[in-house]
């Protein structure tokens, strides 16, 4: 079984389902990455992943523990991690102070963990001090991840984190992903720029109003003449 397994996943909003039977899998220290086109239901399929959207169908596992009637909070007990497209840094708070807030359920030092986010994002350490609704848009989300990631989860989930920001910024993200990959934490990411998100991606899942269209590594999603002209513009 994988590390996270959602299976079959149906629901949505009011009456109507966005999802339709969707299923995603991350093993451990995976990047695997959602696209799709607009209205296809990706970030519903994140949310429905950390428990912010009720299934009518479907389950999630993580580490083989059915976690699908858990709410968020309780999700981020077991590890997960959820960082929104939006709205995810505190604006009048420093930078130190919003990771502080990542750490606010731990009990034991952060110390370490606040070393390593300095380390995976210098530029914070630089500006720790400041206000993080005065960075740049690429600053922001280095924020919210590295809050993220003071919660020292097992898996991180990013709603287009490059939403908004500069190719060059872009593609320094990705690396740093890559890089929290590598120390073994699993990702899962919904990512705009499909080409570039399948390039790092381990496996990637192409969605097609609520449904899996294509699943497969992203090596060779990116390969695939089918998703290439349909989706990635030839």
């Amino acid at each position: 079984m994988s590390f996270l397994e959602a299976h079959n996943m149906t629901g949505g909003y009011g009456a109507a389902d966005i999802l339709h039977g969707c299923s995603l899998s991350v093993e451990k220290g995976q990047i695997a990455v959602i696209v799709g086109p607009n209205g296809a239901g990706k970030s519903t399929a994140m949310k429905a992943v950390f428990g912010m959207l009720k299934l009518r169908g479907g389950h999630v596992m993580l580490e083989g523990e059915d976690i699908t009637q858990l709410s968020p909070q309780a999700r981020v007990a077991k590890g997960m991690a959820f960082v929104p497209q939006t709205s995810n840094v505190f604006p009048s708070m420093t930078v130190e102070e919003n990771l502080e807030m990542g750490a606010f359920l731990r009990r034991d030092n952060v110390a370490a963990t606040m070393e390593q986010v300095y380390a995976l994002f210098p530029i914070l350490r630089d500006k720790r001090r400041q206000a993080a609704g005065e960075l740049s848009g690429g600053q922001r989300q280095q924020v919210a991840v590295g809050r993220a990631l003071m919660t020292v989860p097992k898996l991180l989930m990013l709603d287009e984190p490059t939403a908004g920001v500069s190719p060059i910024v872009m593609d320094e993200l990705f690396d740093r992903i890559i890089e929290v990959a590598r120390t073994g934490i699993s990702i899962l990411m919904v990512e705009q720029n499909a080409r570039q998100a399948l390039n790092i991606a381990d496996m990637g899942y192409v969605l097609v109003q609520g449904s899996n269209r294509y699943t497969d590594t992203g090596e060779a999603l990116l390969a695939d003449p089918d998703v290439r002209r349909t989706f990635l513009g030839g």
